[in-house]
């Protein structure tokens, strides 16, 4: 009994002493498992990429010395289930990482059985966005998310104007997730999608035929397809046949495009001709030195039959794979050196039945492993090799975007999430640059499937075949705006000229029909024409249509093309006729102008008339008193003096002229104010009727009800609806006493109109509201952004305004006959230039008088000096000649005041003296 003690401790060392020599031991080979699709354009490559790596990984000493890799292959046959099983396969085989799959969706099942066994599975083509996400830890990809490549596809429709797409998608986790991506890519720039019309996994011609039927039918052009890659291009090539690889339609591919072109060989690229016009987006892969090398490598093996397809991106990417995963267990094997594996416990406690099952293993090291994977940072073929420790993707390097164009593809561009779009490729741009400006971005020139370098439309509104339905209001009252034929199934209005008007302007063609809204007997509800706009039972809505609030919520207005706002009518009365109204005609201004001026003429035909007209003369009084009586009396042209001078007569008739255009303009002003009814009511503004307690009177089917009811708090109980131009006169005739209204809010245009026939109703005070009146179009409609552009134009050539006098002015517009109401006040500014005409004549005429008179004063001066003083010296003359200036002066005027007669006579005295002989 105690030897047996003893012994059985002893037997334990040794057991574990020589598990543990076995387990520091250094493996003779390490397995790598793969799981892909053998026979698939992806799979051809990468599978030959693959070993040819692993022969270069066995062949470098430097790397996994002693140690071979090996690479356990598993064929998933494009199917989930396949690729679980496969997994199974190579994890019995106690792989420490797996590579692969190809497929997103068999990537989501082989990741949760790494997840159990703690094997890092890194996969070099699932491109799903979803896998980077926290249920998969031990899942990394050394190919670009799609998370990328739609935030590239989605800068591509926005570099091209585009608002709306449509994605056709493999409806699998793959094609969901992707197309989910770019959803929210588009939505980020307040574009969309707006049909997704998902194909079976092993789609056919009748799948693919039935889905473009479908499609064709829609406004949108523009066609993203994220599907697998597809060596006969069905999808473009039923698109063909049905003609839809026209200039009206754009295809836009993501990588499967560039991917399946790169794997064909030259004898296939025959079939390039359907894919006319197609731009797609490739892996950007940066040109070195050993992509070049292994390019010729891969050359020659297609010579010797070792490799039966061309080079692809995803062939890069598992090149690099390899490489990456080797690197990883060289530096696992240096820190740990042990590559073990345990049971599982829950496999452990299954049903003998499921033995198989129990055959699985735990990697130990594989979390290890992981971290390793992630610190990876090394360049290989595809470029930088080094992932993102957020979210185990490998770092962008961006997208190239190509063109197929006359069977040849064209790279136009590159695509960087730093840079955006570009003709040089990214690594040759600043690498510090975080945002970029949309003014920034360039691409070549792309063709279209027109084979035209101009950018296609990329939505069609209508066709012959589908035409727009347009809604019109069905108007019984108002009629001039909308309302439909009798007898007939046109529609015609003002506002339907107005729209027809607009469309020559769009520069396509808008196939169209109207379709009335309403029975024509009464109002229809215009808010229930919008939401049908908004339903799409309409494509559009046009007619007399406001811009409110609530309905800009659910659609799009093109720009107004009527100013309009609530106003207030109401009964209205004459005011009384005042005592002064004769001085209304002219401003306070113009009567201080008009007096003054009065005074002036009084004073200049004075001093030009003084010299030499007699009744100009006499006592100082009696010639103030000739002054102003004369000047006064050309008012009524009854003036008892006439004017002598020339001077003086050339002043009076500018002066007359003057007068007269006054006196007419005086006249007509007068009249139009006694004539004209002037309007007032005891309502003053919407505050003072909000205030009273009447009920108020509103068009059917206007907003005006809402408005009044949910904005101005005002009762429901106080408003009425009136239907018609009858109804509104009657209820304002009625009164709010005798079961009427006390006043109608309605919009400006409705009621300009009804008062062109009515004499005792008005608008009181100004509108209270600021709107439009436009026509309605669905939710981001392009159609809405051409046809305000028309509106504008319509507006700017006077179209549009020649449009709305055709409607309302045959009698006077109603806005202009709204401003009689206005002041009929003259101002000076509408005689200013009558003015300086005569101010200009009569500055003049006294100019010339002047001169004259110191010219004949000079000559009299000098008379007085040759005269030999034959008097008194103390006479006058001997004072004058001998006076200073203040004395000058003073016989200047005394020499004016002097008759033009006595003058002459002093100048003839003068040349002719006493004594003298001739």
């Amino acid at each position: 009994m105690k030897h047996s003690v003893v012994v059985l401790p002893l037997v334990v060392l040794i057991w574990v002493f020589l598990n543990g020599c076995v387990y520091c031991q250094t493996p003779a080979g390490v397995n790598v498992g793969a799981i892909f699709t053998f026979n698939s354009v992806i799979g051809r490559a990468a599978r030959v990429a693959m070993k040819a790596a692993v022969a270069d990984v066995n062949a470098d000493p430097k790397i996994l010395k002693d140690i071979k890799l090996n690479l356990i292959e598993e064929d998933a046959n494009c199917s989930a289930f396949m690729g679980s099983v496969g997994a199974f396969k190579v994890l019995e085989e106690e792989v420490v990482a797996i590579i692969g799959p190809q497929s997103s969706a068999i990537a989501h099942m082989i990741s949760e059985i790494a997840n159990g066994l703690k094997v890092p599975q890194v996969s070099f083509a699932a491109t799903d966005p979803t896998l980077s996400a926290l249920q998969f830890p031990f899942f990394l990809r050394t190919t670009q998310s799609d998370f990328y490549q739609m935030a590239a596809m989605a800068d591509l429709v926005d570099f091209y104007g585009w608002k709306e797409v449509i994605a056709i998608f493999i409806d699998d986790d793959y094609g969901r997730n992707g197309i989910a991506a770019l959803d929210d890519e588009l939505e980020k720039k307040s574009l969309k999608i707006s049909h997704k019309f998902p194909l079976p996994i092993q789609f056919d011609v009748g799948n693919i035929t039935d889905m473009l039927n479908k499609s064709k039918v829609l406004s949108t052009r523009v066609y993203i397809v994220h599907v697998g890659p597809d060596p006969r291009f069905r999808i473009f090539t039923i698109a063909q046949k049905l003609e839809m690889m026209t200039s009206k339609y754009v295809w836009l591919a993501t990588d499967w495009l560039s991917t399946t072109l790169d794997s064909l060989t030259p004898m296939s690229q025959t079939s390039l001709h359907i894919l006319q016009g197609v731009v797609g987006l490739r892996q950007h892969i940066p040109d070195s030195s050993r992509k070049r090398a292994f390019v010729s490598r891969w050359r020659k093996m297609l010579q010797e039959g070792l490799a039966s397809s061309e080079l692809n991106t995803y062939g890069f990417h598992a090149y690099d794979t390899v490489w990456a995963v080797a690197h990883s267990i060289d530096k696992f094997i240096k820190e740990d050196g042990n590559i073990t594996f345990s049971p599982n416990d829950m496999l452990l406690k299954m049903n003998s039945t499921d033995r198989q099952m129990s055959n699985l293993k735990v990697f130990d090291g594989g979390s290890l492993l992981h971290r390793i994977l992630l610190q990876t940072n090394f360049t290989g073929l595809s470029g930088k090799v080094q992932f993102n420790q957020d979210n185990r993707n490998i770092v962008s390097d961006g997208y190239d975007v190509i063109n197929i164009d006359q069977m040849t593809v064209h790279t136009v561009g590159y695509w960087s999430n730093s840079s955006g779009f570009s003709v040089l490729p990214p690594e040759n741009l600043k690498r510090d640059q975080n945002s970029y400006s949309s003014l920034d971005q360039k691409l070549k020139n792309v063709t279209w499937p027109s084979g035209k370098t101009e950018t296609p439309r990329g939505w069609e509104i209508a066709n012959n075949e589908r035409p727009l339905r347009i809604g019109v209001p069905y108007r019984a009252s108002f009629v001039e705006f909308a309302t439909e034929l009798p007898n007939s199934h046109k529609m015609q209005g003002y506002c339907i000229d107005v729209f027809n008007a607009s469309r020559k302007y769009v520069p396509y063609d808008v196939p169209y029909i109207l379709e009335p809204f309403g029975d024509g007997h009464s109002n229809p509800n215009y808010y229930e024409l919008v939401q049908m706009v908004a339903n799409e039972v309409f494509d559009a809505a046009v007619g007399d249509i406001a811009i409110v609030t609530n309905r800009t919520k659910i659609v799009d207005f093109s720009q107004p093309y009527a100013t309009t706002g609530l106003v207030i009518v109401a009964p209205v009365r004459n005011s009384k006729s005042s005592a002064w109204v004769f001085l209304k005609p002219f401003t306070v201004e113009m009567w201080c102008v008009i007096g003054a001026s009065f005074v002036v003429i009084a004073v200049v035909i004075w001093i030009l008339e003084h010299r030499v007209n007699d009744d100009f003369r006499g006592s100082p009084k009696r010639q103030l008193i000739t002054m102003f009586l004369f000047s006064f009396s050309t008012l009524f042209k009854t003036n008892q003096e006439n004017t002598v001078s020339p001077l003086g007569r050339m002043v009076m008739v500018v002066w007359l002229f003057l007068l007269m255009v006054i006196t007419a303009s005086y006249t007509a002003s007068l009249t139009s104010i006694l004539t004209f009814q002037q309007l007032s009511s005891p309502i003053t503004g919407i505050d003072s009727l909000i205030a009273s307690n009447w009920p108020i009177g509103y068009q059917v089917g206007s907003f005006a009800h809402s408005y009044l009811a949910d904005n101005l708090y005002i009762p429901r109980s106080r408003l009425i609806s009136l239907g018609n131009p009858e109804e509104y006169a009657s209820a304002l005739r009625k009164g709010p006493k005798d079961g009427g209204v006390a006043a109608i809010i309605d919009e400006l245009l409705y009621v300009e109109l009804f008062l062109t026939n009515q004499t005792e109703f008005g608008i009181i005070g100004q509108p209270f509201t600021k709107s439009g009146w436009g026509f309605a179009f669905k939710r981001d409609s392009p159609l809405a952004v051409d046809i305000s552009t028309a509106i504008l134009k319509l507006s700017e050539n006077g179209e549009l305004q020649k449009i709305h006098e055709k409607w309302f002015c045959k009698m006077g517009c109603p806005g202009e006959r709204r401003q009689k109401t206005e002041s009929n006040q003259l101002h000076m500014i509408s005689f200013w230039g009558l003015y300086l005409l005569c101010g200009v004549f009569t500055l003049g005429a006294l100019l010339v008088f002047l001169l004259r008179m110191v010219r004949q004063f000079a000559r009299y001066k000098r008379q007085q000096r040759q005269q030999p003083q034959q008097t008194d010296p103390s006479s006058p003359s001997t004072v004058l000649s001998k006076a200073h200036c203040p004395q000058i002066i003073y016989s200047f005027f005394d020499f004016i005041d002097e008759k033009e007669e006595a003058i002459k006579k002093m100048f003839t005295q003068g040349d002719n003296p006493p004594g003298r002989i001739d």
